[in-house]
């Protein structure tokens, strides 16, 4: 099915394919020649298979897209679409699933260099320039970006806004008992009582909303004179790195910039072997283009926290909705339990004294 999509859909002859992971769509990576006429110049696109829901709101998947092609525009490295041979840059397909027929958004984007921020040791300065980077997106967003789709961004209720922590109540009961679930039935409460009430006070824009482990692609500074590494490679060397993909942006919604900065924390705290001073350095960087309010850096901790829950609950949740994929939604399940416990024993004053001394620092 994906040779003839993309045959059909773009003119192009596929040499290769392979199933890339994936969270609820479906990825490929698909190796084309130039032209159905074949040729010795091949090039690699990621055709993506959105899920049967998403795909039934063409609003919502034109103003992802349409933020992609902006934030390349500017400079960050994200994909972009390949047009179809009808000049769209994307299409609603009918494809047989099983036996019954279902609608499927398609869309090939380019496919971008690097090696999943997981499989790296990483140090202080990629996780400050990944702080950054995500401030300077939701600011480049803030400013400058629009489109007649943009309103479908707003999505009331979606369940990865951390403005909507609370809704996860509606899905606990799908958790097993014990010392986690405890944690983020006490986290849902916190947030109701501490962060849901403020939020009116907290800037707002749109967000990135899911700078997870495997969505941010970096590069050693000298790869060009190195060996390529395959994505699905063992942890790589330390190094001097740069970001060179940012995947994804299913998860964009209307949302609070500091919102996205504990998002960022989370998955860096997944990631790090300084689990709990990792903050600060993402902090850092953050701040050094979106200097928070007071406000917002009270309400750090409780939002990874809050961040952490969803994660969890989420994944469980949707675990059950599609067994097949329960290896890849168990993914930031495994350790994020462990840290979020790790965070939650720490306590917030703690947390925060390491991560505003850390981020302090850069200032001195």
């Amino acid at each position: 099915q994906v040779v003839e999509l993309v045959g059909r859909l773009y003119g192009l002859k596929v040499s290769e394919v392979k199933p890339l992971p994936s969270y609820m769509d479906q990825n490929f990576h698909v190796l084309v020649c130039e032209t159905q006429g074949g040729g010795d110049h091949g090039k690699s696109y990621v055709l993506k298979v959105l899920n049967t829901d998403d795909s039934q709101d063409a609003d919502l998947v034109e103003a992802q897209t349409r933020v992609m092609m902006f934030l390349n525009e500017k400079g960050f490295p994200t994909n972009t679409p390949i047009t179809t041979i009808d000049g769209k840059i994307m299409s609603l397909e009918t494809i047989k699933q099983d036996s019954d027929y279902k609608q499927f958004m398609i869309r090939l984007l380019t496919y971008l260099p690097g090696v999943p921020m997981a499989k790296f040791t990483l140090d202080h300065q990629i996780c400050y320039k990944l702080g950054r980077t995500i401030a300077q997106m939701d600011k480049a967003l803030h400013e400058e970006f629009y489109h007649p789709t943009v309103r479908s961004l707003y999505r009331d209720g979606f369940m990865w806004n951390l403005s909507n922590t609370h809704l996860l109540e509606r899905h606990l009961h799908e958790m097993e008992a014990g010392e986690l679930l405890s944690i983020i039935e006490q986290v849902i409460q916190q947030f109701k009582e501490k962060i849901r009430p403020k939020l009116d006070k907290f800037r707002k824009g749109l967000i990135y909303g899911d700078c997870n482990e495997y969505n941010i692609l970096l590069e050693p500074l000298d790869s060009p004179t190195e060996q390529p590494v395959e994505r699905t490679g063992k942890s790589c060397p330390r190094s001097a790195l740069r970001i060179s993909g940012i995947l994804d942006f299913g998860d964009m919604n209307f949302g609070c910039f500091v919102q996205d900065l504990a998002i960022t924390i989370m998955y860096l705290t997944i990631v790090s072997q300084d689990p709990v001073g990792v903050g600060g350095h993402v902090i850092a960087g953050f701040e050094s283009v979106i200097p928070l309010t007071e406000e917002e850096r009270d309400s750090i901790y409780l939002l990874v926290c809050c961040r952490f829950s969803q994660s969890m609950v989420m994944a469980r949740h949707n675990m059950l909705l599609d067994p097949d994929n329960e290896e890849y939604l168990n993914i930031s399940m495994k350790v994020g339990s462990k840290r979020l416990h790790q965070l939650w024993q720490a306590g917030k004053e703690a947390v925060e004294k390491v991560w505003f001394d850390t981020a302090k620092s850069y200032l001195q």
